[in-house]
């Protein structure tokens, strides 16, 4: 036999010694097992709670703002609609008013015509 020549269970024996040499290294070059494992983590929670808070804390203005938006279009749609009203009602005003000066022009032009006729027939008789 040659030198090199191994049989299946050498290997198998090999291959596990090499798994668990390499687990082994795994395990002591875990994160775990460094000095400040615990402040890292510590600093990373503190850091994601703060995020989260900032996160909240932006969601509540974005939602203020938007409650302050809506009031302002709420607040702007009743000023336009009373603006509408109130042209709407002088231009109501001021129809009666063209009516009312109309009516009164037909009336001095009747009037007018009355006393031209009543002076004709005065004239006559």
């Amino acid at each position: 036999m040659a030198k090199h020549d191994v049989n299946f269970n050498e290997r198998l024996q090999a291959a596990s010694k090499a798994r668990q040499a390499t687990l082994k290294n795994a395990k002591a070059n875990a994160p775990e097992n460094a000095p400040d494992y615990a402040e890292r983590q510590a600093a990373r929670m503190a850091a994601s709670i703060a995020r989260e808070k900032r996160r909240e804390e932006s969601l509540v203005q974005k939602l203020a703002k938007a409650e302050q938006k809506a009031k302002e279009m709420a607040a702007a749609v009743l000023a336009k609609e009373r603006a509408i009203e109130s042209e709407k009602a002088e231009r109501e005003e001021a129809l009666k008013q063209e009516a009312i000066q109309a009516e009164a022009l037909k009336v001095q032009q009747k009037a007018a015509r009355d006393a031209k006729y009543a002076a004709r027939k005065a004239r006559r008789s």
